[in-house]
């Protein structure tokens, strides 16, 4: 049996500004938008992804806003994902190397495979990383 993760509730004070936001900005397809009587739940997901988020009010579960930390993306080219995000007024990390020695700055010729990152965070704060996997174990 087959167990998939196919939607995360992200908490967030503003529904259309966040719907801009990972609209817009980080180009999720807006699967749908509906609103009635006491609730709104619009789902968006991310270009390839077959995991979705959720935002709203009413009958998506309430967290506080900002409160999701470690939500994390996988791209196969982590300078391009970088450079499109900054393309799209995203304010987004450096890259970071993790290795042996600990984190550090990327350089020019680095394989990022696995170990290269950037982080952003939405307006209300949810923590996001997006993280470079080329080749899988």
């Amino acid at each position: 049996m087959n167990w998939t993760l196919e939607v995360v509730i992200v908490p967030v004070s503003d529904v259309e500004r966040s719907k801009a936001f990972y609209a817009e900005k980080l180009g999720f397809a807006v699967d749908h938008d509906t609103e009635g009587p006491g609730f709104r739940i619009v789902q968006l997901t991310p270009p390839g992804s077959g995991c979705s988020v959720v935002i709203g009010y009413g009958a998506v579960p309430q967290m506080p806003p900002g409160s999701v930390k470690g939500l994390q993306l996988v791209v196969n080219d982590l300078v391009a994902a970088r450079e499109q995000l900054v393309a799209r007024g995203v304010e987004v990390s450096d890259i970071i190397v993790y290795g042996a020695a600990g984190p550090r700055a990327h350089e020019e010729g680095d394989d990022l495979n696995n170990v290269g990152f950037v982080n952003f965070t939405d307006p209300d704060g949810n923590a996001w990383a997006v993280q470079q996997i080329t080749n899988r174990a």
